[in-house]
């Protein structure tokens, strides 16, 4: 599962998910685009940024790291990254940044240098498996199925579809919080061909003209032809090992039947038809 894919969906798609994440239901959500930055002149790229409309202390810039595997240097090229981004754009002033981990585990502990930076309300660390659903518990039940565990996510994926419909009054929310339940577990569910877990869900069709479910699809469309060249790539290298020993095999022909074995003999000993050793004789000889 692309983590840190999905997550940059979520929040591009529904940036309220982001603010309930972070526990601060004050900010205007409509206030923010959720954009991917390059860090010019540097190898660096930003790929989650909430940019505020017009910056004021109330609205900072947010940077945004979803962090699903151990990085012992994490923090290193994090701080580089902002700092980076900050000296090249001089306009901005309030920032914030928010790292999110599965859990506290992958929390590296090179933070010595930036300990000040981390123990301030300038950074926050967020652990999933310890984030509450008491405020937004919607949200951040939905938030909580992407570390939920594959033997439970499509029950617990059911579970909140059938909540989204019962709570939510507004026909458009509460369809595309049920997009967002579906796309999560479409992520989550890579063994899966997506008409098995559309089947399991009962994803109807008008959610798969949706443009989430067709980003998915092409993804699944790329990943399967991906698959298919590396598998034609083994099969090329399979048939050339075979080709290769085969002809090995006709080539030892003719010095086989120059030692006085029969045709029957050579055939036998080379695991090969009659007729397939009187054929390299006839070529050698031709």
């Amino acid at each position: 599962m692309q983590t840190d894919k999905i997550f940059y969906s979520l929040f591009q798609a529904f940036p309220s998910i982001f603010f309930a994440i972070i526990g601060d239901a004050t900010i205007n959500v409509n206030a923010y685009e959720f954009v991917s930055i390059e860090v010019k002149e540097t190898a660096f790229r930003i790929d989650g940024v909430f940019v505020p409309t017009s910056e004021t202390i109330e609205q900072p810039l947010y940077f945004v790291e979803v962090q699903f595997q151990l990085d012992s240097t994490f923090y290193r090229r994090l701080f580089a990254e902002i700092f980076v981004y900050l000296r090249q754009n001089e306009s901005v002033n309030y920032w914030r940044a928010v790292v999110i981990y599965p859990q506290r585990s992958l929390d590296p502990s090179d933070r010595l240098p930036y300990e000040l930076l981390l123990n301030s309300s300038q950074v926050q660390r967020i652990y999933l498996d310890e984030l509450g659903t008491a405020e937004n518990s919607l949200q951040l039940a939905i938030v909580k199925l992407i570390i939920e565990k594959e033997d439970t996510a499509v029950d617990k994926g059911r579970e909140l579809i059938l909540q989204a419909r019962q709570q939510l009054a507004d026909e458009a929310t509460k369809k595309q919080i049920v997009e967002l339940i579906e796309t999560i577990l479409l992520y989550k569910f890579t063994r899966l061909s997506r008409e098995e877990l559309a089947e399991m869900l009962g994803i109807d069709e008008e959610f798969k003209k949706t443009r989430m479910y067709q980003s998915i699809k092409q993804d699944g469309l790329e990943e399967g032809r991906q698959e298919g060249r590396q598998e034609g790539r083994q099969e090329g290298r399979q048939e050339g090992r075979q080709e290769g020993r085969q002809e090995a095999k006709l080539e030892a022909v003719p010095r086989l039947l120059s030692l006085g074995l029969s045709v029957e003999q050579v055939a036998v000993a080379l695991d090969l038809t009659v007729e397939q050793v009187q054929q390299a004789a006839e070529n050698q000889s031709g």
